[in-house]
């Protein structure tokens, strides 16, 4: 397997229509990716000692963070509406070797910094709402 340039992990968002077509949220420089499953533990008298999970079960979520520079474009302006109204919308995650994630997500929490001469940044925290699939 090769060595991926974080810099081809993209975020993206969707632009409301169906089927959405997805615009890269710019200014992004580090991107985070978490699959999250919760098990569901069916260890009887019979296992033998050793915990038994059940295949297939629990709650699967999907959690996204990214920081960088704000630059002004559309998907950022997107995706602060969405923080504001607590709406949830399309997403893709793609990866510099084509493989693609896409999902609706939750803005959970939209941060602005910014010192005096410096650029303004921003972190962002995306929670899964429903299935993400592999493309």
């Amino acid at each position: 397997m090769a060595i991926e340039n974080g810099s081809a992990f993209l975020l993206k968002v969707g632009d409301g229509a169906a089927p959405p077509t997805y615009q890269t949220v710019a200014g992004l420089r580090t991107t985070q990716l978490s699959v999250n499953g919760e098990a569901v533990n069916v260890t009887t008298k019979d296992s033998g000692g050793w915990r038994a999970l059940l295949s297939g079960a629990g709650v699967r979520s999907v959690s996204v963070s990214a920081a960088g520079i704000f630059t002004g474009s559309a998907a950022e302006v997107r995706v602060r509406g969405h923080a504001l109204a607590g709406t949830i919308d399309d997403y893709e995650l793609r990866f510099e070797s084509g493989e693609r994630m896409r999902g609706r997500f939750l803005v959970t929490r939209l941060d602005y910094a910014g010192d005096y001469n410096g650029e303004r940044n921003y972190t962002l925290n995306l929670e899964s709402s429903g299935a993400v699939v592999s493309l």
